[in-house]
């Protein structure tokens, strides 16, 4: 598989820099120490410190009002009001007003919602994804890209020069050849574009926007191995052994509305500080200024500004969970801090659980996941593996108001070595979608019987101790 081997390539690279990036994880890791829960403000304070935003800026304070007053009053309002709270007191409550989103269930969901949006974009297409690939699914939405740059839209494409290392480059020259603009995140060679090269930060963002309409963020790469989905969803059956070609479980999320200007700007800071070539124009009205009720915060991780904040985001919020935190996470290995923070959620009566890989195409990462597991258990925190399928989404929800997708993982490289996006979506209506698909994972998921758990063989608790030695470069 493709991606698995994006993977594998980005270990031997990132093993040869292992120095380096121990030396950067060690002081990474004592600014997390200081991570600590904090007190959410009363709802009259809070809201002195929310900045609610639409497409031009700031909105008036009764339109403020209104529309937190909406979100509210889906259900669950006093812990909505917890959780802005806790944002607002750690000065990050700058939220975008006016949007919808819709969860997207695997690669051909999100593969034929992206290319209907490409499609029916007239102005505008920003592209940027860690794994593009040559040929399946990339190749058809590279020629639906050909198309629309043939008809004078204007269409970038941003890549990971490590994530994408074995895509053929005449792929990306076709693409150039033909109007789109291409520029590689970070090339391996550093005479490609001097002046922008790196091994260890990479851009992990998966994300694609059309026009100032619509646009698509979540863990899904330009992959064959979304091409069919978990759950039956676009499969068909296969011998239960033959595991390569079961589809990838993951979730996209679908934005309309002003954080796709928000998106959009977060493309271009990117697409300049690389120095790529060609310039991008400036985005075309909204065909519907603010197309639903959904409160949301966009969140752009980048090694430059420090820990991602959507890692010191989830920190927070589980501190505050009273009822619930649910987790799907594809790569878990995000250290002791956040172990320690769902261990205490649970110790205090929140019901903490934990969709996790039972197979994975990263071994280490899979193993220093289940380092943690006896820890988490004994603490009353419940752990799924999923087998059928290879879990890849990046997706929480805590007390049913505050979802999180995107692209982060919980593992070193998202929380200090990758550009990453990620979405915070407030409100009840939205956490239910959330919950209703956490219900769906967890039912093809299996059990991690804490009893069994400590009679696992001395050969799977070596591998454990040493990928917890390791786990600041995994």
């Amino acid at each position: 598989m493709k991606q698995s081997r994006g993977r594998r390539q980005g270990g031997l690279v990132w093993a040869l820099v292992a120095m380096f990036l121990l030396t950067g994880t060690v002081a990474c890791g004592s600014l997390l120490e200081s991570s600590r829960p904090v007190a959410p403000l009363p709802p009259r304070q809070a809201a002195e410190r929310i900045a609610l935003q639409d497409r031009d800026g700031p909105v008036t304070a009764s339109a403020e009002a209104r529309d937190l007053a909406r979100v509210r009053s889906e259900g669950n309002g006093a812990l909505f009001e917890r959780h802005l709270g806790v944002l607002a007191a750690e000065g990050d409550a700058q939220l975008l007003r006016g949007n919808t989103a819709r969860l997207l269930v695997d690669g051909p969901a999100t593969f034929a919602a992206m290319k209907a949006a490409i499609n029916a974009a007239r102005h505008r297409l920003l592209v940027e994804f860690y794994i593009v690939e040559g040929d399946g699914v990339a190749a058809e939405i590279g020629e639906l890209l050909l198309r629309k740059a043939a008809e004078g839209v204007n269409v970038a494409l941003m890549y990971d020069s490590l994530g994408s290392l074995s895509t053929e480059r005449a792929f990306f020259d076709h693409l150039r050849q033909g109007g789109i603009a291409v520029c590689a995140f970070n090339p391996l060679n550093p005479l490609e574009r001097p002046g922008h090269w790196g091994l260890v930060q990479r851009n992990h963002r998966k994300l694609l926007a059309a026009d100032s309409d619509v646009a698509y963020i979540g863990g899904i790469n330009l992959s064959n191995v979304y091409a069919e989905g978990s759950f039956g969803s676009g499969r068909r059956r296969r011998p239960p052994d033959d595991a390569d070609r079961h589809g990838w479980r993951d979730t996209q999320v679908e934005l309309r509305g002003p954080v796709v200007t928000a998106l959009a700007t977060v493309f271009r800071e990117s697409w300049d500080r690389q120095g790529c070539e060609g310039t991008l124009p400036p985005g075309p009205p909204p065909r519907i200024a603010a197309p639903g009720q959904r409160v949301v915060k966009l969140v752009a991780g980048d090694p430059a500004n420090g820990i991602n904040p959507s890692y010191t985001g989830l920190l927070r919020a589980i501190g505050a969970a009273q009822r619930s935190v649910q987790l799907t996470m594809a790569y878990f290995a995000p250290g002791r801090e956040l172990i320690q923070a769902l261990c205490d959620a649970a110790r205090r009566g929140v019901s903490v659980t934990l969709v996790l890989p039972g197979r994975s195409d990263v071994t280490l990462v899979l193993a220093a996941a289940r380092s943690r597991y006896t820890q988490l258990l004994e603490a009353g925190v419940r752990i799924h593996e999923m087998s059928q399928a290879v879990m890849h989404a990046k997706t929480a929800v805590v007390d049913g108001v505050y979802s999180s997708v995107g692209s982060s993982n919980l593992d070193w490289r998202s929380i200090i070595g990758n550009n990453e996006i990620d979405v915070i979506v407030l409100g009840d209506d939205f956490g239910q979608d959330m919950q209703a698909l956490f219900a769906r994972d967890l039912a093809a998921s299996q059990a991690v019987d804490a009893e069994r758990w400590g009679h696992r063989g001395i050969g799977q608790r070596l591998l454990e101790g040493f990928a917890r030695l390791v786990e600041p470069l995994l």
